[in-house]
């Protein structure tokens, strides 16, 4: 059943990080099955109570899942592996191939932040931030308080984490406990489908097309007892996906129906694309809007900013506070610097990346294969095999994220980032792809 390997321990942490390691380093495989837990115990010597208690530890960290008359086995995406690590690239692109599957932004369309850390810097020594301070710089919170009331986000207090991940994983982890389901984008960001499992939570796949997750799959997710919903606004990864107008009126009837929901809405596509935000915020009792200054300004500006419900950020502030205290005063300022000096024209990035995947997508569609990419800087491509279909174009030289990164039961398909291509790369680029993948024509994405 475990080829070579032996699960050891006699209590129950160690058995449960005995396993948990040989997931991690592939001793263990998803969805390979564990033996029952009489029969592990008997190999042990341990009491059947102590590798009981190893499993539900290791399903509650997302680890295992249990089936029933089939037993337990490793989760097909276990939090130990990473989705990164899934489909053929594995870690290192080949010398020569061009990489598309990054899903990093163009470093030419993000600002210099030269002079935005030096006015914080000459701040900080005019002014250090203290212990006891408040956790979020004034004048942050009135340009994202006047940056969310412009594009109709319900009143609430601001709140400061370190990117859209860390407030997705506060909001989670303050309202919900280990078993609960969070419905969520299929196909949708991987590391928000690799996190929720980490959490001990389980994940509902939501299908969605290009305006947004389909009203009907969020229903059944909710009628099923999915007690929080994780949605992007606009600029969806992996698909480019952006919610209309018609499909959030949608949305919000469905929501409105369960209040108890705990709805989070993330919209990195702030001052990246430049079609409105269409927010569902409000149609539930407990709700969070997050932006991020990572794809417009730069990743490695760990800023994210976010308002809601008075509970929810009061909830996410008291954690902070237990923990990492406040994000850097120094980060914030910058950002602050960069937002009031308009160091990006959101139009002038939206039309760059704009043209790249219309260009690429118009490209494909005159030779019979069809695409995703209403906003943002990635392409997705529907394709019976992804496997094959990212062999075959890592041949050509070019790299593309396969599929399994961000599904859960949606068909195959594979990501093309698109923030370093020129117009020059869109013919080949095309032509390569139209080789690699059979026509498809796909309306959504599950």
């Amino acid at each position: 059943m475990l080829g070579e390997y032996r699960i050891a321990g006699r209590r129950a942490a160690d058995i449960s990080a005995d396993i948990e390691t040989a997931v991690g380093d592939g001793r263990l495989t998803p969805g390979q099955p564990l033996p029952p837990m009489r029969q592990l115990a008997q190999e042990l010597g341990v009491n059947p109570n102590t590798v009981a208690a190893a499993y539900r530890a290791l399903r509650e960290r997302g680890v295992i899942e249990t089936d029933g008359r089939r037993g337990s086995r490793v989760r097909e995406r276990p939090p130990t592996t990473d989705r990164e690590s899934l489909g053929v690239l594995g870690a290192d692109i080949p010398e020569g191939v061009r990489d598309l599957a990054d899903g990093n932004p163009d470093p030419a369309l993000l600002p210099p932040l030269d002079e935005a850390l030096a006015q914080a810097a000459a701040r900080a020594r005019r002014e250090p931030a203290l212990y006891g301070a408040d956790p979020v710089r004034p004048e942050l919170r009135a340009l994202a308080r006047a940056a969310f009331t412009a594009d109709g986000v319900p009143d609430g207090p601001i709140g400061v984490t370190s990117g859209t991940l860390d407030a997705v994983e506060r909001l989670l982890a303050a309202h919900l406990r280990a078993g609960d389901t969070v419905a969520v984008e299929d196909p949708g960001w991987g590391a928000v489908l690799d996190l929720v499992p980490a959490l001990g939570l389980r994940t509902a796949g939501v299908g969605l097309d290009d305006e947004g997750p389909l009203p009907d799959d969020l229903a059944r997710a909710l009628d099923a007892g999915a007690r929080a919903f994780v949605v992007t606004s606009r600029a969806q990864n992996p698909t480019g996906a952006a919610i209309s107008r018609p499909r959030a009126r949608a949305l919000r009837a469905v929501l409105a129906r369960h209040p108890a929901t705990l709805l989070i809405e993330d919209d990195h596509g702030h001052h990246l694309v430049d079609r409105p935000p269409h927010p569902l915020a409000g149609s539930t009792r407990h709700w969070a809007f997050v932006r991020s200054a990572a794809k417009a300004y730069g990743p490695d500006l760990r800023v994210g900013v976010f308002t809601g419900d008075a509970l929810s950020v009061d909830r996410v502030r008291g954690r902070q506070r237990l923990g990492a205290g406040w994000v850097s005063h120094l980060l914030q300022d910058a950002v602050v610097e960069l937002w009031r000096t308009g160091a990006v024209d959101p139009r002038r990035v939206a039309a760059s990346y704009a043209a790249r995947r219309e260009g690429l997508i118009g490209a494909l569609a005159a030779r019979g294969v069809a695409a995703h990419g209403d906003s943002g800087m990635n392409v997705w491509i529907p394709v019976p095999d992804e496997t094959g279909a990212v062999a075959r174009l890592l041949r050509a030289g070019w790299a593309v994220a396969p599929g399994a990164r961000f599904r859960l039961a949606s068909p195959p398909g594979i990501r093309v980032t698109v923030s370093s291509l020129t117009g020059a790369d869109l013919a080949p680029l095309a032509a390569d792809l139209a080789a690699a993948c059979a026509p498809g024509v796909s309306r959504h994405y599950a």
